[in-house]
Order: C-alpha cells, then structure tokens, then sequence
C-alpha cells in the first residue's frame, strides 16, 4: 500500500494532528472525571451514612453534580472537535477525490470511501478508541482497592478484548466481500443506466437485472453474515461484562465481610470496573464502523496515494500557439503491461491538420488519450509549445485543448451550458464557437434555443444534434490543440459539411487539428496523415502521397506493398 508521506492525502490527515491532540487531551480530563461517581459512593456509603449528616451529603452531591457537568461539556466539546476534523477533511480532499475518480473511472466509490473514513473519525467507535488508554488506569486503581478486585475485573476486560480481536477476524472476510459485491452491483446498475435505450433495444433488462441481483445477494449475505458475527460476539460482550460486574460484586462482598476493604469501597469498585470496560465495549460495538474506517483510508490511500500536495500550485505554462511534438512515445494502458503503441514520433504545426487513419487495434484511441494528457506516456513524451502536457496543470491544460470524442456525453444542463463546458456562460463566446462548428442554425431551431435542456446525457437530443453541441463544446474558448475522434460519426450531410467548413476556418486561424477519421471527405480536408499499424507508426506524409499509397496498395494483392516504417 502506498505510504501517505509528501501527498495530498498525507497532508491532510497531518494536518489534523492537532485537532487529534486536542481531542486526547479533553479525554484526559473527561475520564479523570469519570471517577466522580466511584468517588461519589465511596463517599456516601462510607462518610454519609456512617454520621448520617445531611449537610455533608448536599455538599459532595453539588461537588459531583458539578463535576459531571463539566464531563458533559468536555464530552460535548471532544465530540464538536472531531466533527470540525471530518468536517475539514472532507472539504480538502473531495475536490482532488472527484478529480481522481473521473481520471481513474471509478466512479462515486473513492467518494463513498471518504464518508466512511469520516465516519469512523467522528463517529462513537473513535470516542472510544480516545478512551482505550485509560482502561489500565483503572484497573491499576481495582488494583489498588484490592487485589482481587483488579484481577476480576482484569479478567473480564480480557475477556471483552479476547471477543474484540474474535469478532475482526471472523468478520473481516465478510465484510470485505460484502463491500466488493455492494460496489459491483452500484457500477451495474450504473452501466444499465447509461446505456438505457441499448438496454431496452436489445432485451438485456432481464440479464443485467439478474446480475445485479446476483451481486446485491452476495453483497446481503456478507452484511449479513458480517452483522451477524458482530451482534453475537456484542451480545457476548454484554453479558461478560454483567457477569464481571456480578463476579466482582461476590467478590467485594466476601471481602466486606472478612473486613478487608468497606462496603462503600465495594460499591465504588462495581461503577469503575464498568467505566474501565466501557471503553472496550464500544470498541467492540462500533467495531464494523472503525474496521469499514480503516479499509476505506487503504483505498483512499490507493487513490490519492501519488498525488502530490503541490500540484495544484505546479508553474502554469504560458497559453501554447499549438506546436504539438510527439518524440519516441510508447504508451500502454494503465494496468497493462503490453505497450499500444511504440516508437512514436511526429510533429504538428499550428494551422496543420494532422488526420490519423489505422485499422482496429492500431493505437488510434490510445494515441488519443496520451495526447489529451489522460493516460501517462511508459516512454517519450508529448510536448506542446514546448512543455510536457503529463506535467501541465490538467484544468490549465484543458482550457487549450478542444476535444470531440466517439461517443459525445452532454451533461445535464441547457445547450449553452454543455457548450460553455458546463462553466460560466458567456453568451458571446457559447454562440461564436457554435457559428464556428457551424451548429448556430440547428441550435435556434430547438425549442427553446441555447436554452434547451438536453436531458441526462443529451438524451433529449439525436444523435447528430449531440455530435455537432460537442464539436462546438471542443471549439469553445479558442483552444490551440484539437483533437477529434470520429467527428463525422452520425452526421448528416448538413452536418458533415459544416464540419469540414469549420476545420477551414481552423486551418485559417492557426489552430492544430488532429483529426481520427476513415471517411476520405475527411481526409481530403487534412494536410498530413499518419497511418497506424499494429502500434507503430507505419508512416506519416503529405495527404496527396499518403493517399496515394493507400489506394495504391489496395489495388495489389495482399503483401506487395509496404510502407516504410518510420520510428
């Protein structure tokens, strides 16, 4: 597992220290006065009713009253503590957790983590854990009122710890199987909620409702097995804590008649041995919560665990002109040990536009990816105008990259907004990037313009429609580097003709394109392509020579023509 030290994750749970500190020191105090009652009986059956003066006990009845008010302020104040400390680590590592999830795919699930991990930070298990050290202190004090006071009650926290140590491991399997199958049958139901009409279309509610089952069954029997466990061994908890309090009590007694230690002695011993065990119990209770706790902080540590503390305030690089320049790149997915691609070098100058053609397998997404800065290079480097883009500020970055993938996901919100990139809108600019992408026409034709709603994940919208919102959405902001998958994908001849009017009007203002397309009325718009085979760069030139070779080895058999491969 990934240390903490020098990442975003470490710095914030340091940064807590002192709230922790703080909260330990209120516990001091509080468990200090928690011997007022013991103190209190001690007093009462041994001063107050022995001189039966009532004066005497108005007094040490206003001292403990007293005394237990300040408990409960301090217990109030150590609660409010680790509250305000859940509070701050949720707001400093949400955003960089939201960012982290997208980037990785992941979903909601780094989010649900850190509710936990707060949970257990705030919750009773920690008031607990703040509590624990004190149980030797007052078997120490058992010890000092008799020995076999402090052996009894030895005895019965050993027992309860003996229960602890039993229940985390008869119920970790559980739990963590119950916590895979739970986030299985989330990332299910989140598959068939995103492909909805694919789903419907082709009959696949019954299948997919039936694993999603099949993984919140298992998800049930793991809680419920795990939940199980844990009420047993609670029960248990209990009742070898009354049996302690009843084994102690014969045994005070005993000791009261052969005159070795008073019966208010006794009594006061019965209600410390309790305060000595408490700790202990609420252990055990809150055992599921702390144990969810502690596997929640490893995943978060997984996640947030090399991200480093300073990268939001790494130098932000000047706005690029667009000079992209690939050199010797090798990429291969995150997880992956195959590279996707190899070797790859090429060059693209602003007012260029460079189209990338390669049958399936070749690279082609892959190259996408690593130029977008979405997955890191295993070799080379990706540059614009200069300046590594693994290493630029990704929200810095994405303001001068325009991007229109394969399948275009509009967000919830207007058209305007889904343009604006779901930012402030600046009606001017949303409506010169639509002019541009020329959507202008389609987009006033909705029915309520810019306006319009276009549902989750632009469903309200056809297809073509999204495609040509998210080739203005790329276009929005004047980006220096665009980069399109499949632009033409679902295009109309309208559409298509709009597309390859805006890539003129790119060409003219000094934009760098990157264009990912099959269609040729695409590839006569480009001025360079480069052909992807199985990885490597088989060659990249001048549209008319590329083209060329193209149709010319299509027309020959299979195996007579091959092109150079350049490195």
């Amino acid at each position: 597992m990934m240390t903490t030290k020098n990442t975003l994750l470490g710095n914030a749970l340091a940064s807590l220290r002192g709230g922790f500190v703080a909260a330990a020191g209120f516990s001091i105090f509080a468990n200090v006065l928690l011997l007022v009652p013991s103190l209190y009986m001690l007093q009462v059956y041994d001063r107050v009713l022995a001189s039966r003066s009532l004066p005497t006990l108005a007094a040490i009845t206003l001292i403990a009253i007293g005394a237990l008010a300040v408990l409960a302020a301090l217990d109030a104040v150590r609660s409010r503590i680790l509250v305000r400390l859940g509070t701050r680590l949720e707001l400093a590592l949400r955003r960089p957790l939201f960012d982290a999830a997208w980037r990785g795919g992941q979903g909601a699930e780094p989010l649900r983590d850190l509710a936990s991990f707060r949970e257990a930070v705030t919750g009773p298990g920690m008031i607990a854990v703040f509590d624990a050290p004190w149980v030797p202190v007052f078997l120490a004090l058992a010890f000092l009122m008799h020995p076999w006071i402090g052996l009894v009650a030895t005895g019965g926290a050993v027992v309860i710890v003996a229960l602890a140590l039993l229940n985390a491991r008869l119920s970790r399997t559980a739990s963590t199987q119950a916590a895979e199958a739970s986030a299985e049958a989330w990332k299910i139901a989140g598959e068939a909620r995103r492909n909805a009409e694919a789903v419907q279309a082709l009959g696949m509610g019954a299948a997919l409702r039936e694993r999603w089952q099949a993984s919140g069954r298992r998800a049930l029997a793991g809680q419920a097995a795990a939940s199980g466990r844990s009420g047993l061994i609670l029960a248990a908890s209990k009742s070898a804590r009354f049996a302690t309090q009843v084994v102690l009590l014969g045994t005070g007694a005993v000791l009261v008649i052969n005159g070795q230690i008073s019966a208010g002695m006794m009594i006061a011993a019965s209600v410390l041995m309790g305060r000595a065990l408490a700790p202990v119990e609420g252990v055990v209770a809150h055992w599921r919560t702390l144990a969810g706790g502690r596997a929640a902080l490893g995943r978060l540590k997984d996640v947030l665990g090399g991200v480093g503390a300073g990268e939001d305030d790494r130098l932000v690089p000047p706005a690029p002109e667009g000079r992209l320049e690939v050199s010797n790149l090798t990429v291969a997915a995150p997880g992956a040990d195959r590279p996707t691609l190899r070797r790859i070098a090429f060059s693209v100058a602003p007012g260029e536009i460079l189209g990338v053609v390669g049958g399936s397998g070749a690279g082609k997404t892959s190259l996408v990816r690593v130029l977008l800065g979405l997955w890191p290079a295993a070799a080379g480097t990706v540059r614009l105008d200069g300046f590594d883009v693994a290493a630029w500020p990704r929200d810095d970055l994405g303001r001068h990259i325009g991007y229109l993938p394969q399948e275009v996901a509009l967000f919830e919100g207007t058209v305007a907004q889904n343009i604006a990139r779901m930012g402030a809108v600046d009606r001017d600019a949303v409506i010169a990037a639509a002019k541009k992408a020329g959507a202008h026409d389609m987009i006033q034709r909705l029915p309520a313009g810019y306006d319009t709603p276009v549902g989750e994940s632009g469903r309200a919208l056809s297809g073509g429609q999204r495609q040509r919102i998210g080739l203005a959405r790329a276009l929005f902001g004047e980006p220096a580097l665009i980069v399109l998958d499949e632009p033409n994908a679902g295009l109309d001849a309208e559409g298509e003709s709009s597309l390859i009017g805006a890539l003129e009007i790119l060409r003219a203002e000094g934009r760098t394109v990157i264009i990912v397309a099959h269609r040729a009325a695409l590839l006569s718009a480009c001025d360079r392509i480069a052909v992807l085979r199985e990885g490597l760069l088989e060659v990249v030139g001048a549209r008319d020579e590329v083209l060329g070779r193209l149709t010319g080895r299509a027309r020959k058999p299979a195996g007579v023509a091959q092109f150079p491969r350049s490195a």
